[in-house]
């Protein structure tokens, strides 16, 4: 005679197979979280390169650039003024009579202060005797000009001039290059080839095909760079001999840098 199960028994079958199943989906629903939140650290876009290129041209420079200072000194602002004013006509006539165009001198900086003085107090011996009060006496003008020379062969020449036409300081001889447009797009073209090839002969050495150019940004310089031309000087008014003044070349760079998607 069989043994029919009892209702008790069946009961117990699908209460555990119901647990087992419920153990399996939360299992699932967990690993399924891990795995979503594993992925939000992981890089799911396309594999990039990354190269740098550098280029570079050299070029006589065409402008020359010097400053001087004048200084002028008077009882009052108004003599001041015109005391300077007076010196530095001098020198723009000198300037222009050397055939620098009006348009190439330039006011830097212009300075009007007044000077003063301390009188001396008399103090009995051992005790504290304070400063009087200051006094002024007297102003001063003090006008930086900046002067482009498109001739450079009279560059040592018109900087001998104007020292002595009464400049009180010469300074900052500097040779550079007016229009670098052409140049820095010859520089950057340079750069961009060298920056190919780098990564042609990188995705070789990786085993990886180019598919496209998907980045792409020049680097800017504060300002151009003089590493085969240019010069600092500073000159005292009293020198009387013209100086030689060599151009050299001067470097025009560009730095770019390229990203590539590859597979």
């Amino acid at each position: 005679m069989e043994t029919q199960p009892s209702f008790l028994s069946l009961w117990y079958v699908r209460v555990l197979a119901v647990l087992i199943l419920v153990g399996v989906l939360t299992s699932l629903a967990a690993y399924t979280s891990y795995t979503l939140k594993q992925s939000r650290y992981g890089y799911m876009g396309p594999t990039t390169i990354n190269v740098r290129g550098e280029g570079e041209v050299l070029a006589k420079p065409d402008i020359g650039q010097f400053s001087f200072s004048v200084r002028g000194e008077g009882e009052d602002a108004a003599a001041a003024q015109s005391a300077s004013a007076e010196a530095i006509n001098k020198i723009m006539d000198y300037l222009k009579q050397s055939g620098v165009e009006e348009k190439d001198i330039k006011t830097t900086d212009y300075y009007l202060n007044p000077k003063y003085r301390y009188e001396e107090r008399i103090c009995a011996s051992g005790f504290y005797c304070p400063p009087s009060e200051p006094i002024i006496d007297g102003y001063e003008v003090s006008q930086t000009i900046t002067v482009k020379v498109r001739d450079l062969d009279q560059s040592g020449a018109l900087i001998s001039g104007t020292g002595d036409n009464g400049a009180t300081n010469l300074s900052g001889l500097s040779f550079t290059i007016d229009d670098e447009t052409t140049l820095k797009a010859e520089a950057r073209a340079e750069a961009i080839e060298k920056a190919q090839e780098k990564a042609k002969q990188l995705s070789e050495d990786l085993g990886v095909r180019i598919v496209r150019m998907v980045g792409f940004y020049e680097e800017e310089y504060p300002g151009p760079i003089y590493g085969y031309g240019g010069a600092e000087m500073s000159m005292d008014a009293s020198v009387k001999s013209v100086p030689a003044m060599p151009t050299g070349e001067n470097s025009i760079t560009s730095t770019v840098n390229i990203t590539y998607e590859v597979r």
